[in-house]
């Protein structure tokens, strides 16, 4: 496809995905560039494609372009992040609560799974695998609420604040915090209680709010 063209919808999405997949399991750094060349290169799309893609990665406040300097993921403060989390609170709230109504006996226990993955990395101190299996469990009562809107709000939001998710799991005593949050709002959805769903899935979101003021104040000690 010449420079001039329009990029093929589904092409750039593809490219879309896969840098935000890139951000969230840690291959981008902030303030990392991301040249063109290299991008092309690595998801063999033409440079129109990423480019395009690369706009839509910028109004979603992901990445940033600079003339001449090309593009980088943006980096966001502690500050933001807080707001993001607040933000996903009443967000995913929504996907808990729709996830209750929906949840299938199949969707029960493919969550029931990733808990017990949760717990045995808690267990055996894995924050790594702890960590993934977290973005895992959020991705799943997304799914199984089978709301786009809210799904395409949370793909925007959850790459913006990874970085500082990861760091909240560092805390210490975090992950047992996280553990029972976690296995609280999968039995919530499996209840099938909306109410219950949704208040549980906001409770442990804002107890992450809260972790993150924690890691404020020990990083103004620094």
């Amino acid at each position: 496809m010449a420079d001039g063209e329009t990029a093929p919808s589904e092409a750039v999405a593809e490219v879309v995905s896969a840098v935000r997949d890139g951000i969230m399991q840690g291959r981008y750094a902030p303030g990392q560039r991301l040249p063109e060349a290299d991008l092309v290169s690595l998801y063999q799309a033409s440079r129109g494609t990423v480019r395009t893609a690369l706009a839509q990665l910028e109004n979603e406040g992901i990445v940033q372009r600079e003339r001449n300097r090309g593009a980088r993921v943006r980096p966001i403060s502690l500050e933001e992040a807080v707001e993001i989390t607040e933000t996903r609170a009443v967000v995913e709230g929504l996907c808990a609560a729709k996830a209750a109504e929906r949840a299938t006996e199949e969707d029960r226990a493919r969550l029931r799974e990733l808990g017990d993955r949760m717990r045995a990395a808690v267990e055996g101190g894995d924050i790594p695998t702890y960590s993934r299996t977290n973005q895992l469990v959020h991705r799943a009562v997304r799914e199984i609420s089978a709301h786009q809107t809210a799904g395409l709000m949370l793909d925007r939001l959850r790459t913006q604040s990874v970085r500082y998710h990861f760091s909240v799991a560092l805390l210490p005593g975090r992950p047992a915090v996280g553990l029972r949050e976690h296995l609280d709002v999968i039995e919530a959805v499996c209840s099938g209680d909306p109410e219950r769903a949704e208040r549980t899935m906001r409770t442990h979101l804002l107890s992450v709010v809260g972790a993150l003021r924690e890691l404020a104040t020990i990083q103004s000690r620094w």
